[in-house]
């Protein structure tokens, strides 16, 4: 976070670790902004369907797990322990997996800054993981348990955690952990002042309500075009980044 002049914080701005970004063009960020709530609507379904059927555990909600993990250490419950923890390994392979790839190279220019082609080839590699989830959610008939439930569980974890660090990689902006976002938002409401990328902010809080609404009703009704919903948001993104990238040339 930067300081104006008159020791203001600037809202959106870059802080330590977060990658600076090259001048685009307004037309392109609105694209990327687009972009990233669509990528958001996967969140809010993968993160449903875990906590519906998978074992009460989120995808991404990692402040969840770990309050998950706290309650069953306290109540003495197995089940919730292995299912957040579960989820929290996962998770965190898929960060550790991801960001070697959606990682800063030489590449330079406002297309590069703006979308970096490593960020495309880390959701790719996130899109295989959800298919891999897709392909097990469909052999179970929507219905999973056991050890199949726990690899399911594993994956979306792990699918996440590639989707959040490819996005990183972006600048400070996430699809997957909104808490900060949401505070952004009621700050800068609070206190008058218009938060940097508010339709952005407002957007991906959207998204994940309403992903997780259409996560919840498909899984229950029609389990079976669930895949549908978890692909097609990662598919369009990664197709649509290639015309981010000529945008941004």
């Amino acid at each position: 976070m930067t300081e104006t002049p008159g020791g203001r914080p600037v809202l959106g701005s870059p802080v330590l670790g977060s990658p600076v970004l090259g001048s685009t063009a307004p037309g392109s960020t609105v694209l990327r902004d687009l972009l990233l709530v669509v990528l958001t609507v996967t969140t809010g379904c993968a993160d449903a369907t875990c906590f519906l059927h998978l074992g009460q555990a989120f995808a991404s909600v990692i402040t969840g797990n770990l309050v998950l993990l706290g309650l069953s250490a306290a109540k003495g419950t197995g089940a919730i322990a292995a299912n957040s923890g579960i989820a929290l390994g996962g998770y965190a392979a898929g960060v550790l997996a991801g960001a070697p790839i959606a990682r800063e190279h030489e590449q330079r220019g406002p297309a590069a800054s703006l979308w970096p082609v490593r960020v495309t080839a880390c959701l790719a590699v996130e899109l295989a993981v959800l298919a891999a989830f897709s392909a097990g959610w469909e052999v179970t008939g929507g219905r999973p348990a056991g050890a199949g439930r726990m690899l399911l569980l594993a994956a979306a974890g792990v699918a996440m955690g590639m989707q959040s660090a490819a996005v990183r990689r972006l600048g400070q902006f996430s699809t997957t952990y909104l808490t900060s976002t949401l505070t952004g938002v009621l700050a800068g409401l609070a206190t008058a002042a218009k938060p940097d990328g508010l339709g952005r902010s407002l957007g991906v809080l959207a998204a994940i309500a309403a992903g997780a609404a259409a996560g919840a009703v498909i899984s229950d009704v029609a389990p079976a075009l669930l895949p549908l919903l978890l692909l097609t948001p990662v598919t369009a993104v990664i197709a649509a980044s290639w015309a981010l990238r000529d945008m941004g040339r």
